[in-house]
């Protein structure tokens, strides 16, 4: 997995990771930025990828996810697949970003119309409200966590989360999304959803359920909807 250079949740993300899965997480370099619409285009070009995919593509990789949800999703759908083809292009067997995996995990819980938090300032909020209808879904409601600085990111703890969940849900939501892989959500997940009576998604969650699913693994998760065994039908 490639992660941004700022990426902190590494001990988080592990716990979604099965013990007989090899994983390695990689980092890309740094990036100069002004603000937050800057630091996430700058690291939404493909060519920032090169290195620390062929680097994980030279351990034997058999799927490499770029872990970072505003980065994949900044250009909308064209620069989300603009990211897969660049890692595929340096050799990628299996291409995942974590806007992608996002959108194939709340396909599989069934979701259409969403309840979204994140922790993004203008305008970077309103590209993840255009990549999610672009991709299919309507958002019925946005909630901030008010992070008035990029920095502010670091420091969101996991009652926080929850609390902004809670209040951002909606009656016409049949799911919510916990954008960004900077916010804990391991533990909270399970008690969201029991208490709201819908699907929670956080970014990290899917991105690993979805790199596991390329390689013929399960995330690890307990009582987390997505990553219920799914029932054959028939």
């Amino acid at each position: 997995m490639v992660a941004s250079y700022d990426f902190l949740r590494q001990a988080e993300l592990r716990r979604w990771i099965p013990p007989s899965v090899e994983f390695t997480l990689t980092f890309t370099e740094e990036v100069p930025y002004r603000d937050n619409l800057e630091l996430v285009s700058r690291l939404g070009r493909p060519g920032l990828l090169a290195e620390p995919v062929n680097e994980l593509v030279e351990r034997g990789a058999e799927a490499v996810a770029y872990l970072c949800t505003a980065c994949s999703f900044a250009g909308g759908m064209v620069g989300e697949r603009a990211l897969r083809e660049a890692m595929r292009k340096h050799g990628a067997r299996q291409a995942l970003t974590t806007s992608g995996a996002v959108m194939g995990a709340l396909r599989a819980v069934g979701a259409r119309r969403l309840a979204v938090v994140h922790p993004y300032q203008e305008p970077v909020d309103r590209l993840l409200v255009a990549y999610l209808e672009e991709s299919g879904f309507a958002v019925v409601a946005l909630t901030p966590l008010g992070c008035d600085a990029i920095e502010d990111v670091y420091t969101v703890n996991e009652q926080e989360v929850v609390d902004a969940v809670v209040t951002g849900d909606h009656r016409e939501a049949d799911a919510l999304f916990i954008s960004c892989t900077a916010l804990p959500t391991y533990e909270a997940l399970p008690h969201l959803e029991e208490r709201l009576g819908k699907p929670v998604v956080s970014a990290n969650q899917a991105t690993a359920w979805a790199l596991l699913s390329a390689v013929g693994a399960r995330a690890p998760g307990p009582r987390q909807r997505l990553l219920r065994p799914r029932r054959l039908s028939g």
